[in-house]
This record gives structure tokens, sequence and C-alpha cells, in this order.
């Protein structure tokens, strides 16, 4: 056998083993997520009762990769929504603007135990500007790209029975707000100090997630996250909880209800006190945002 053969018959069995190793690798990946493209629109003509025509529409796309082999767990999700509404002849406004990254990596305390001990790093921010509408002829921007942001890192331990439901305990993690934008970043906004772009908080973190099949082509997310500052007020904790009712009428047709709840006690809301269009003050207040809507949807 002269060396090109030898050569030749080494690289086919590396290549053999290389590709060996890929599908073993690939076997331990679960894979998967949806996009779905939501609509409504209300329209009036000569309508005695009165009503303004309207259209809006929301995007939606959800992606997780997770890799389990032996005592190794590794859990990724990707969840980003962009929606735009329309009112007769007032301006385009978004209705939906979320990105977030999240992933959480875990070692499993025994064989056949339910517990890991895990590190989780959280992105999560918006695509554009955001504005409040309290006075609808003066719009007043309060919120842009990476304004805010905030980034979390997490080590702790994660309860994991079934694929359907995890619950993350942190004792130990870091929380940072970032504003960069130069305006927000004057007044203060969610929480920095005026003309700071950047806040970092220490604390506890508690993160949960719950899939389950509500009836038949019904089924709902909700994931829970709560964060506690042990520098300052820890009794004031930080909530963000998002649900989302995923209603499939066929293969592509389906209607989402999305809700998300926030409160962050360093967040100060505009508040009119006396409906009368004028900011009065603000304050701290619970955040809650509901989107419903039907249209075209694709699980891959």
């Amino acid at each position: 056998m002269n060396c090109l053969s030898i050569l030749f018959l080494s690289f086919f069995i590396f290549n053999v083993a290389v590709a060996q190793e890929a599908a073993d690798t690939l076997k331990h990946w679960k894979k998967g997520g949806d996009l779905s493209i939501s609509f409504s629109q209300v329209s009036f003509s000569n309508w005695a009762a009165g009503g303004k025509n309207s259209v809006s529409g929301v995007g939606m796309f959800n992606y997780s990769a997770n890799y389990s082999k032996d005592r190794i767990s590794w859990d990724n999700s990707l969840n980003i929504g962009y929606g735009l509404q329309k009112e007769e002849q007032r301006r385009l406004i978004k209705s939906e603007d979320k990105l977030e990254l999240s992933s959480k990596v875990g070692y499993k305390m025994t064989e056949e135990g339910k517990w890991f001990f895990s590190g989780l790093t959280n992105f999560r921010t918006q695509f554009a500007d955001g504005f409040n509408y309290t006075d609808v002829n003066n719009p007043v921007r309060i919120s842009s790209l990476l304004a805010p942001a905030y980034l979390t890192f997490a080590a702790g331990f994660d309860y994991k029975p079934t694929d359907k439901f995890t619950l993350f305990l942190s004792p130990l993690s870091s929380k940072f707000t970032f504003v960069a934008d130069n305006d927000l970043s004057a007044i203060g906004a969610f929480g920095v100090d005026p003309g700071k772009k950047f806040r970092a908080e220490m604390g506890g973190t508690l993160k949960s997630e719950l899939k389950f099949a509500v009836a038949k082509n019904v089924d709902a997310v909700t994931n829970l996250n709560l964060f506690s500052n042990y520098l300052k007020n820890p009794q004031n904790i930080d909530v963000n909880w998002d649900f989302r009712l995923n209603m499939k009428v066929n293969k592509f047709l389906s209607a989402n209800l999305t809700t998300n709840l926030i409160y962050d006690d360093d967040i100060l809301v505009p508040v009119d006190l006396n409906d009368d269009g004028v900011v009065d003050s603000k304050g701290r207040r619970v955040q809650l945002k509901q989107l419903f809507g039907a249209g075209l949807s694709f699980k891959f």
C-alpha cells in the first residue's frame, strides 16, 4: 500500500469518526420553535354608536435549543416580538417590542436526581423607541434600543422534574441595568443615577417555566422571574411574569393571547391623576400588557 492509499484511508476513517461523533452529539439536542403573525382590524362607516377605525399586526418568534447528555444539561431560548398599531389619522405606534435571550447550563447532583448545580445568563431589551401618549399631540420618548437593557448572571440550583417544568433558585446573582440613550440617562430613567448609563445590583433570583396543555389544540407557557436586591430594599421584589396561550385552528391558523406583568421598584411610571391628558407625577406601578390576535402560525 503506497503513501497515497494510506493517506486516503486515514482521511476516510477520520471523516467517518467525525461524522459519527457529530451524529451522536446531535441526538442529544432537542430543538424547536414557533413563528406567528397576528392581525386585528376594526372598521366603521356611518356608525351611530361611534368608534374609530384601527388596524394592528404583531409578529412573534420563539425558539429553544436544549442539550442533555449524562449529567449535563444546557437550555437556551430566544424570544422576539414586534407589533404596530394604526388608529385613523394618528401616527403609527408600536404595540409590542421584545428581545430576550436566555442560557442556562447545569450539572446533575446525582445520577437519578432532579436537581442540578446551574448557572444562568439572561439578556432582555427592545428594538425601537417607545413613547408615552398621555398627551397624544406631544408624545414623550421614554425608552429606546438598549434603554433599558437588562443583563443577569446567576449561580444556584435548578429543579427539573420533567421537560415541562423548571425552577431555578439562585442565592447569589447580579443584575445590570443599561440605559444607552443620552437623554434618558440624563434624567435617571430606569433607576440609573442621572447622567449614568449603567447600574449594578446584587441579590437573589428565582426563575421558573411551566408548559402545559389546556385542551386539545390549546397549549400555554408561563415564565416567572423574581429578583431581590440585597443592598437596597430587598423586600421590594422585581417581578417579570409572561404568559402565552396558543390556540391552534389548523396547521397554519391560530389565535394567541399573551400577557406581561412587570413590577420594578426602580422604575417610576408617568401618572395622570385626573385623566386630563397631563402627567401630574411619577410613581411606582404594576405594569400590565395584554395582546390578543388571530393569524398565521408555523411550528418547527
